[in-house]
């Protein structure tokens, strides 16, 4: 009886033996399929970065960079009206800010009177050269008729027919004419100097009067700020009332239209780096959801440290060595993605180039062929000041000519 339990205690052992011999050899063979899994997941990553993903270079430290236009007043005065403010939209040539020009209409004034009155000058030294020149003719003919009256009481006189005193004075008469004629020609030359080569409009004293116009026109129109270019206001600092000086920063535009990437990319990324490379930019506002297009404009000319308002300086003290950045400026080649998803001046950004294509310049080859930024709102002030002193000139000559 006592043998009994024994043998049943050896079969219960023999039996969990023989249920935990198949969940080892299964757990053995799954371990044996995961390693061979990251195996070939690490070859299958092997290969792709091998013959693709070495060819993307990316980073986070990439921001909205553009344009901000500064507006500043180029005279002094006081702002009586401000035409737009923070977040407005604004096309090139609207009005921003508008100075008292109560000053500059009176010089304005002043100069246009003063081009008049220099014009009727002016065209009394053309009518001085005029009357010298018929005066010089009347002399000319005095001279030759002093001349022949001598010549002939110098004949009489051999005769006896005159006296010596007659003849003497026939001989002043001729020498006075003859002075008279010498000061005539130099009164012609002297206003013929003061003319010769010109017309009233280019003479050189209606030249200086209408300068003087010019600059009090456009003194007197400068007391209207203009947006040079279209954009969006921002960074408004002016205020009703305020005296402001020529340079003081009064608001911005900035035309989000024309804005780029500023990506800053570690040193040891630009081994393959092109300009013209292909470029997706996603931004944190949008998120992935939204995918910019670009591509390479330039590449930085120095680190970031290096033009720093403190560069760091790595010949004293201590020496660690730190991995610089240098600035990628990144253009937009779609113009219809800004539209649709405009972005500000400052966003971050995720960047990512293609590598592939090295067919590019690392540094620009040439130079601009044309300006970045240009506007020709100054240019239109200017040839408004040159009709009006058109207009001033033709207003004051005899008959509504210049010449």
């Amino acid at each position: 009886m006592s043998s009994q339990p024994a043998v049943e205690s050896s079969n219960s052992t023999t039996d969990k033996v023989a249920a935990s011999t198949p969940r080892k050899s299964s757990r053995g063979l799954l371990l044996r399929l995961l390693g061979v899994v990251v195996v070939v997941a690490a070859i299958g990553w092997g290969f792709w970065y091998f013959l693709d993903g070495r060819w993307y270079a990316s980073t986070d430290d990439a921001y909205v960079g553009g344009n901000v236009v500064q507006i500043t007043p180029q005279i002094a005065g006081t702002v009586i009206s401000i035409g737009a403010d923070d977040g407005d939209l604004v096309k090139k040539g609207d009005v921003l800010v508008k100075l008292d020009q109560a000053n500059a209409d009176v010089a304005l004034a002043e100069a246009k009177a003063n081009l008049a009155n220099t014009v009727r000058k002016v065209r009394g030294l053309y009518s001085n050269v005029s009357g010298a020149r018929a005066l010089v003719a009347a002399r000319k003919v005095a001279v030759a008729r002093a001349r022949a009256d001598y010549r002939r009481r110098v004949a009489l006189a051999k005769s006896g027919a005159i006296s010596a005193e007659e003849l003497a004075h026939a001989a002043d008469t001729l020498a006075t004419a003859e002075s008279a004629l010498t000061t005539g020609q130099q009164q012609l030359e002297t206003g013929k100097v003061l003319v010769d080569d010109t017309v009233v409009a280019s003479h050189p004293d209606v030249q200086a009067a209408a300068a003087r116009l010019r600059a009090a026109y456009l003194n007197d129109i400068r007391t209207t700020l203009l947006a040079p270019v279209s954009g969006y206001v921002a960074m408004r600092s002016v205020q009703l009332g305020q005296s402001v000086t020529p340079g003081s920063a009064l608001m911005a535009v900035v035309p989000l239209q024309q804005v780029w990437v500023d990506a800053n990319f570690k040193e040891t990324q630009l081994t393959h780096m092109r300009i013209g490379q292909p470029v997706q930019i996603d931004s944190d506002v949008y998120g992935s959801a939204v995918t910019y297009k670009g591509e390479i404009a330039s590449l930085g000319v120095g680190t970031g440290s290096a033009f720093s308002l403190l560069p760091a300086q790595n010949a004293t003290g201590n020496w660690i060595k730190i991995v610089q950045r240098i600035p990628v400026r990144v253009v937009f080649t779609d113009p219809a993605q800004l539209q649709k998803h405009p972005l500000r001046i400052g966003m971050s950004l995720n960047v990512e180039v293609n590598l592939h294509d090295q067919s590019g310049p690392m540094l620009a080859q040439k130079p601009p062929s044309k300006p970045v930024l240009s506007t020709d709102v100054y240019r239109q002030q200017l040839a408004k000041a040159d009709q009006l002193i058109e207009q001033t000139i033709h207003a004051n000559m005899a008959g509504g000519k210049s010449r």
